[in-house]
């Protein structure tokens, strides 16, 4: 696991618009389950995709690409044979990089997070109001 905090950053291009763009990249990098995967070093492309899919904006999940950093994880609608060991060491790197690409038209838009780790969970938690 990778140790304190993770900054990730999640860029879209291709989107048929900006806005549509921006809807895809905020969901992206606040998916949970997309959180806590960058936290547990797992290059889970499928999370990402999901994220996408219930962003609630169209896009034709053939057309689109994923990738770490310059790791491609998912081409033109399809799983892409990847080194599991080059993307676990990259998703341990302070700083994340995901590119979403849709094929749709030039929207393009970038969202800022972080990962989810035990510590926030637990720390939230136990707060209360």
């Amino acid at each position: 696991m990778a140790k304190g905090r993770q900054n990730c950053e999640v860029q879209v291009a291709g989107a048929k618009d900006d806005a549509s763009a921006q809807v895809i990249a905020k969901t992206i990098v606040g998916s949970s389950l997309v959180k806590t995967a960058v936290y547990g070093n797992d290059a889970n492309w499928g999370r990402i995709v999901c994220a996408m899919g219930y962003s609630g904006e169209a896009f034709d999940p053939k057309k689109a690409s994923v990738s770490l950093g310059n790791i491609p994880l998912f081409e033109n609608g399809l799983p892409v044979a990847f080194n599991e060991e080059e993307a676990k060491s990259y998703l341990q790197n302070e700083n994340i990089l995901i590119k979403a690409s849709l094929g749709e038209g030039g929207g393009k838009a970038v969202a800022w997070g972080c990962d989810l780790t035990y510590d926030y969970v637990k720390i939230n938690a136990s707060y209360r109001s």
